[in-house]
């Protein structure tokens, strides 16, 4: 692809409200802007990013010493290297990708939310839209201010779609991302228990994620889910800023709320306790859950049409289905047709620690280590538990969870007895909670104090059996779970 050429003009015009001035002539020209000097190479240009533990403004000449050709900084630091000086350099980063995503008026972008799903989502999406053209889509966790921004400076003029998450540990911080990726189709996939502590409360993930909404123009298209305890918070937020609204999944709501004459039901002996099932404008029917997912992906254009479409979906889970909905929907908005759709879903796959089956001798190990959150790790309980008997679960401590930390672990231990699986074996600090509960329920469950205590139990536990057995490593990410896995089958995963 070709690479965006950057030079001092443009350089200037895109830093322009932050007082921009050369502390020696910059007359090279250069591809890529890059705060971390491990990645620096002949030819770019290093932007010091200050942080709460370091100063990229005391790395400039090692990024000199390693071929930068420009540095940009908040303040001039002693080097040869010429430097381009603006008021703060974390604005600069959001107004360079802000710039590079102004140069392209006619590439279509997704942006997505949610307290959970937003990587499985994205790489459906991009899976669908990459068929039709060029498509950017977002690296692993870069999806906060620093990430996004990072991200569009990767737009080239072969790009025709970009699908770009955006994840928040603070409210505001959405607002800030989806003002610098303009997305036409704006996606809240769900409001979940993520990041529970820094919002204090679903209410604010609710608001926070609905700030994804601001970014769109009155043409864009939001795209809400049916069926979320937050769905008429969230179609409400996005009312704001534009009508164009699809849903996606199906819910239960009253009668009287489905706009069903009650007197006429109760003559023919329903109650206002009865409910009715409602669909999306996407929604499946006829699912069959396994390692993969089948089901009938439909499009409900109005009440008498209905278009349907079959999809074999590379991912394991249940919840997975509502991923690809919302992918499916987010392709709709933007004018693909349903076959373009399930042929994109049906050559989707997951994401690097997001529900892989690696197959171990006669066990089979499921990698869902990437990251953790309470309704996560019950989606993933329930792929282990449709594998069949006996089950594992090797669990790590789940972060980011505020105050609500040790009952949200205490009701994980509740579920996961419930659940049906086998074994439940833990380590952290916070989960000998979720196995005290588990154990009060009858379960068979220990914690340890560290994973090599840990490791040394699953062996023991393989060895005393003839079973082939079914085990999901899961935990925040700085549980790094995955270490436990890797030491078990003796490589990396």
């Amino acid at each position: 692809m070709t690479a965006y050429i950057w030079q001092s003009a443009n350089l200037t015009e895109a830093v322009k409200d932050l007082n921009p001035t050369f502390h020696s002539d910059f007359t090279q020209t250069s591809t890529r802007i890059i705060t971390d000097t491990r990645k620096i190479e002949q030819g770019d240009i290093f932007l010091a990013i200050q942080g709460d533990n370091f100063d990229g403004h005391d790395y400039v000449q090692t990024a000199k010493d390693k071929g930068a050709v420009l540095a940009i900084v908040s303040r001039a630091v002693e080097s040869d290297l010429p430097q381009l000086i603006v008021t703060d350099t974390k604005l600069a980063l959001g107004k360079l990708g802000a710039y590079r995503r102004d140069q392209h008026p006619n590439l279509k972008v997704v942006a997505i939310t949610g307290s959970s799903g937003k990587t499985s989502a994205k790489e459906m999406l991009g899976s669908i839209l990459n068929r039709i053209a060029p498509t950017l889509i977002t690296r692993g966790n870069l999806n906060n201010d620093l990430g996004v921004p990072m991200m569009l400076l990767e737009l080239t003029d072969d790009h025709r779609y970009a699908v770009m998450e955006l994840g928040a540990n603070h409210v505001g911080e959405i607002a800030y991302t989806t003002q610098l990726v303009k997305p036409d189709v704006a996606c809240v996939l769900n409001i979940g228990t993520a990041h529970l502590g820094e919002f204090g409360g679903r209410d604010n993930i609710a608001k926070t994620k609905s700030e994804i909404f601001q970014g769109l123009s009155d043409t864009g298209t939001a795209i809400v889910p049916f069926g979320d305890d937050y769905f008429d918070t969230l179609f409400s937020n996005a009312q704001q800023f534009t009508q164009n609204i699809l849903t996606f999944g199906e819910r239960d709501v009253s009668l009287a709320d489905a706009g069903v004459d009650m007197q006429q039901a109760k003559e023919i002996g329903l109650t206002d306790e009865d409910t009715v099932l409602l669909m999306g404008d996407v929604f499946a029917d006829d699912v069959e859950v396994g390692n993969t997912s089948t089901f009938s992906l439909n499009f409900n254009f109005d009440i008498d049409e209905i278009e349907s479409q079959n999809v074999t979906l590379n991912f394991a889970g249940e919840h997975n289905i509502s991923n690809a909905l919302a992918a499916a929907a987010c392709a709709q908005a933007l004018g693909l047709s349903i076959d373009d759709i399930a042929k994109g879903l049906d050559a989707a796959k997951p994401a690097k620690g997001r529900l892989n089956f690696i197959e171990f001798g006669k066990y089979t190990l499921i990698d869902d280590t990437y990251n953790a959150n309470p309704s996560a790790v019950v989606a993933a309980t329930q792929v282990l538990v449709s594998q069949g008997a006996p089950t594992m679960l090797v669990l790590g401590d789940i972060g980011e969870l505020g105050d609500a930390a040790q009952e949200e672990h205490r009701k994980l231990g509740e579920a996961i007895a419930a659940s049906g699986v086998t074994v439940l074996y833990t380590v952290g600090e916070l989960t000998p909670v979720t196995v005290a509960q588990a154990q009060a329920y009858g379960m068979q469950a220990q914690a340890y104090p560290d994973k090599a205590t840990l490791l040394a139990a699953i062996k023991d536990k393989l060895a005393s059996s003839d079973d082939a057995w079914h085990i999901l490593f899961k935990g925040s990410r700085y549980m790094m779970m995955e270490q436990v896995m890797d030491e078990l089958t003796g490589q990396p995963s």
